[in-house]
């Protein structure tokens, strides 16, 4: 059984993780937990000695990978015995009839995801395990401080291949792997962004390996997506399983568009129209993108202006957003269009998803970009031999390992 867990924040996770039972952390399974992690109470169990050897469970097989509930020998893990006994007085009836509310809950809602190339038709009601997965609030802690380390590595990386170039200077990492990569922006060299953040929000996909450890497959930096599903799957849950709430006391986790929302007012360019509340805007691609119910979830959430290319314009290097009102101007720009397609007159010509001129307003100082451009080059699979431990500037990080 793998985990997966995404981290989407700026560049930490909150600093209050502290539970009952030494704590714990609920993931819908498969998916992630993202900027704010739930909190579990355990109910007082019996020892462990308790349980035959023998599942309950006919048809559970244990294979070489980790498994997250039971140890090798078919008894539940400290911190999942409240959840297994639960499920030992659940019916099969009512877990299949609550699988069913849930998925109708996720139709009726429009939370889709859009799959090409298929014959069954694009649209796909978003696949939910009402069974979570739970991570202790001491092995929370040791992944909150690595993915900590871990943005700050790629924030300084990406500064330095911009900027000095001190890596390359070195032959640390080889010139042509970064400069042959497709995602690697001449535009940006030499290219201040603001607090020196070059990736706001990152998606970091962990994996367990067989001795329980968790391990990085791969960093989402350009336009990391997923965590409005993670959050759409908690409000079905407490409609679905409500008790499960009540008896955990999970912590809520509706304050994270806020926070994401402060984030990224955070990054406002300094001479932007109101500093104390800067003009903040989702671009999407638009409707047939894969990912739109995210788009509109999170923009609704953070009640900001949901807005495509069209939607805005470029005049004396300052963006403007069309509006009922006439023209307003934009600070902040969040950004769910990849960087081809960001501005015709610098990337793509063929774009008709980004805005004339854009690119030019941001290297004048005058909007934001989260991400930055030229984010996907830190997470380029040819150059993650080279992070992050090989990079002088991590020198100063102790390894979380």
């Amino acid at each position: 059984m793998g985990c997966r867990v995404r981290w989407q924040g700026e560049g930490a996770a909150p600093d209050e993780i502290r539970n009952g039972f030494g704590g714990a952390l609920l993931v819908p399974g498969g998916w992630s937990v993202s900027h704010h992690a739930p909190r579990l109470r355990m109910k007082a169990m019996a020892p462990a000695a308790q349980y035959s050897l023998k599942l309950p469970f006919p048809n559970y097989q244990f294979g070489k990978a980790y498994d997250e509930m039971f140890t090798s020998s078919g008894v539940p893990r400290p911190h999942y015995q409240a959840l297994y006994r639960t499920l030992l007085e659940l019916p099969a009836e009512d877990m299949r009839k609550s699988q069913q509310a849930a998925d109708l809950s996720f139709l009726h809602q429009g939370i889709t995801f859009t799959v090409y190339g298929t014959k069954e038709g694009t649209e796909r009601i978003f696949p939910n395990d009402l069974l979570p997965r739970i991570i202790p609030s001491q092995e929370w802690q040791k992944i909150e401080q690595g993915l900590k380390q871990r943005i700050t590595a790629l924030n300084l990386f990406l500064k330095d291949i911009y900027h000095e170039g001190h890596i390359l200077a070195d032959g640390i990492i080889p010139r042509e792997l970064i400069y042959g990569c497709r995602h690697f922006r001449r535009e940006m060299r030499g290219l201040a962004v603001p607090r020196d953040v070059y990736v706001s929000v990152c998606g970091t996909d962990l994996v367990r390996v067989p001795d329980g450890s968790f391990a990085v497959l791969e960093d989402n930096l350009r336009v990391p997506s997923g965590v409005s599903y993670m959050l759409a799957n908690r409000k079905v849950l407490k409609r679905v399983f409500p008790a499960l709430f009540r008896d955990y006391g999970v912590c809520p986790i509706d304050h994270y568009a806020q926070a994401l929302l402060a984030t990224l007012r955070s990054l406002a360019p300094a001479g932007c129209s109101s500093r104390n509340e800067p003009t903040t805007v989702l671009l999407t691609p638009g409707v047939s993108n894969s990912a739109y119910f995210e788009h509109t979830f999170l923009a609704q959430q953070m009640g900001i202006e949901l807005v495509e290319g069209r939607d805005l314009l470029v005049h004396d290097n300052v963006v403007y957003m069309r509006t009922t009102a006439g023209l307003r101007r934009v600070d902040v720009i969040y950004r769910r269009v990849d960087d081809d397609f960001m501005d015709p007159l610098c990337f793509r010509t063929d774009s008709i998803l980004g805005t004339p001129g854009l690119f030019n307003a941001y290297r004048a100082g005058n909007v934001t970009l989260a991400n930055a451009i030229g984010t996907g080059v830190a997470d380029d699979k040819a150059i993650y031999a080279y992070t992050c431990s090989r990079m002088p500037f991590c020198q100063t990080l102790k390894p979380i390992c």
